[in-house]
């Protein structure tokens, strides 16, 4: 798949980080992974510190496909708020999810703090009223929340434009929220895993996958045979290639990063994720060298010619509604991209064997507005799975919840 448009930030900051050489023999494992973005990287990290033996077989360079793409805010909450998540599946498993997703940040902060260079940083998230008329639904999240211990603040009108300069009916205030370089930290976890053993390979395609009792087989494009006791497709947007059952949408999303502006000038902008109630949403939060990155303007372009065509006009669109919030802010625009998205009908993700491949094929389907987060607790799910242990988030995040 052609899974991004224009000129992605990290991959242009970072450059080819390290040079992972393509798969040329026949090997056997015991977990196969195939993709080479931060979801991949996470699970192979995940199963390498546990003692597991791991081959990433990517067909791209590493971090080129979504990961390049991806703007990593990095929150607990998900694309569907926590009292529609509650109607859809009931409290218990919506705060399961919520709860989760909060410690997969703490998680990945420690996880940065091992391997470091990575431009983390942790931030407060603000979820802010696009409209007068969200202003109620938005206060019951906020009530939702409070009520279940949740770290929120509630900020009305005066509030925000005290604190924040721009004019939104209320907003919620809440932590833990972080940012980071999912570039950088795709590289460094996988140049992590040569020293301690594991085998990472780019720019093989898996073509054929044969599923066995005990055994899975894979075939490359070079006609080298890959046999291991489990298979992780950490493919990201692609995966659903493999599935007959439609399981998400594919969609599109546009980006734009500025250049830096002065610490100052940006206040609070510094060290808070921002995003608005209304679909399609605007986001935006800072980098480390303090530009801003502004993403949002989704469509379900699936279609790659379509959506390279979109990108200037799209930037454009973005831009124009940063000045409007920030008049104040005088931004140059730097990089325009897109990249492709994947939409679940809940908003949550699917990690986990499906019917039609059997129990050895593990599948990582990070899809939603929380992907990074989503993939650092499939990471501890698939482990799961492949030491035959019972995982609390097993079922919900399974492809039993379609039925």
């Amino acid at each position: 798949m052609d899974l991004k448009s224009g000129y992605p930030f990290w991959a242009i900051k970072n450059g080819l980080m390290h040079a992972f050489p393509a798969l040329r023999r026949d090997l056997r494992c015991e977990v196969a992974v195939i993709g080479g973005g931060i979801t991949a990287a996470l699970i192979a990290d995940q199963l390498v510190c546990h003692g597991h033996d791991v081959v990433v077989i990517e067909q791209r360079d590493i971090g080129w496909g979504s990961t390049a793409a991806s703007t990593a805010l990095l929150q607990y909450e998900i694309d569907t708020p926590l009292r529609e998540l509650a109607k859809r599946h009931g409290i218990d498993a919506a705060l399961l999810a919520y709860r989760a997703c909060a410690q997969a940040i703490d998680e990945l902060q420690a996880l940065a703090e091992q391997v470091r260079g990575v431009d983390f940083q942790s931030t407060l998230s603000l979820y802010y009223a696009s409209r007068r008329g969200h202003l109620r639904p938005l206060l019951e999240e906020y009530e939702l929340r409070d009520r279940h211990g949740f770290a929120v603040e509630w900020l009305d009108a005066d509030g925000v434009a005290e604190e924040y300069g721009f004019a939104a009916p209320g907003a919620i205030r809440s932590t833990p929220a972080a940012r980071m370089d999912p570039y950088r930290m795709t590289y460094r976890l996988l140049t992590r895993l040569l020293a301690q053993g594991a085998q990472v390979y780019d720019r093989s395609s898996v073509t054929s996958v044969t599923t066995g009792a005990r055994r899975v087989q894979l075939r490359t494009t070079h006609g080298v045979q890959v046999d291991c006791e489990h298979l992780v497709v950490a493919s990201g947007y692609a995966a659903q290639d493999w599935l007959k059952q439609r399981v998400a949408r594919n969609r599109s999303s546009y980006a734009v990063v500025t250049d830096p502006l002065p610490p100052a000038l940006l206040g609070p902008l510094r060290t808070t994720l921002m995003w608005e109630t209304a679909r399609p949403y605007l986001y935006l939060r800072s980098t480390a060298d303090n530009r801003l990155l502004v993403g949002g303007e989704d469509d379900a372009i699936d279609l790659p010619a379509r959506r390279d065509a979109q990108v200037d006009r799209k930037a454009a669109r973005l831009l124009a509604k940063l000045r409007r919030l920030f008049p104040q802010l005088t931004v140059q625009p730097t990089f325009a991209w897109a990249g492709t998205f994947a939409e679940t009908e809940d908003g949550l993700p699917f990690f986990g064997a499906h019917p039609q491949w059997g129990p050895r094929v593990h599948f990582a389907m990070a899809y939603g507005g929380n992907g990074i987060t989503y993939s650092m607790l499939g990471a501890g799910l698939i482990r799961a799975a492949i030491e035959g242990r019972r995982h609390r988030l097993a079922e919900l995040f399974s492809f039993r919840r379609l039925s």
